[in-house]
């Protein structure tokens, strides 16, 4: 597993990579980064959460189900990926060119997660299942949120030391460090 610590370096392995994964805490930033990424360089973009996870009425599919999607999805030549759930890093991992941590602190990620609230509220968002509109969070979520760093962070590390010890994995810390970041790949196209 290596750690890409400056930012020209990263910049430099996304404006040529062909399979990024981002992964990260909830409200982080996964979707709006992955999604400028993947229009940047015409790369396909695909959500966990609304192409693997959840079919409508926040039923989750089937384990074997997500696990065949997965599997379709990292067959393929040019994709961005993002979604947390490191369960399927066994998959992603090993096709990945490039990891991309959002790893923004846990109170910027809990503001990201109100500012979705208070946009969708009711509503489903973009990057959402079908018939999944946005709830209100509810105390385990927030738990997640919080204790994200000392629960999940311990088990994405193994993951990636098991599934993807040869993949470049990128730590965006911050809002304004994964616009640098947007900024430098769109400079190199």
């Amino acid at each position: 597993m290596g750690f890409v610590d400056d930012i020209e370096s990263a910049a430099s392995l996304l404006s040529k990579a062909s399979r990024v994964t981002v992964v990260g805490n909830s409200g982080a930033g996964k979707t709006t980064f992955s999604r400028a990424l993947a229009d940047n360089r015409k790369l396909e973009y695909f959500s966990i959460d609304r192409d693997v996870r959840w079919l409508t009425s926040w039923t989750q599919r089937e384990t074997g189900a997500q696990r065949r999607i997965i599997e379709n999805i990292v067959s393929r030549d040019r994709w961005v990926l993002e979604g947390a759930n490191p369960s399927t890093f066994d998959l992603r991992l090993p096709r990945t060119d490039v990891v991309v941590w959002m790893r923004l602190p846990r109170l910027t990620c809990l503001t990201g997660v109100v500012r979705r609230v208070v946009k969708y509220y009711g509503t489903v968002r973009p990057d959402m299942a079908d018939g999944c509109p946005e709830p209100i969070p509810d105390r385990e979520f927030l738990s997640y949120i919080w204790n994200f760093e000392k629960r999940h962070a311990p088990i994405f590390l193994r993951n990636f030391e098991l599934y993807g010890p040869h993949v470049p994995i990128f730590q965006v810390k911050s809002r304004a460090h994964a616009r640098h970041l947007l900024d430098l790949i769109r400079a190199a196209h």
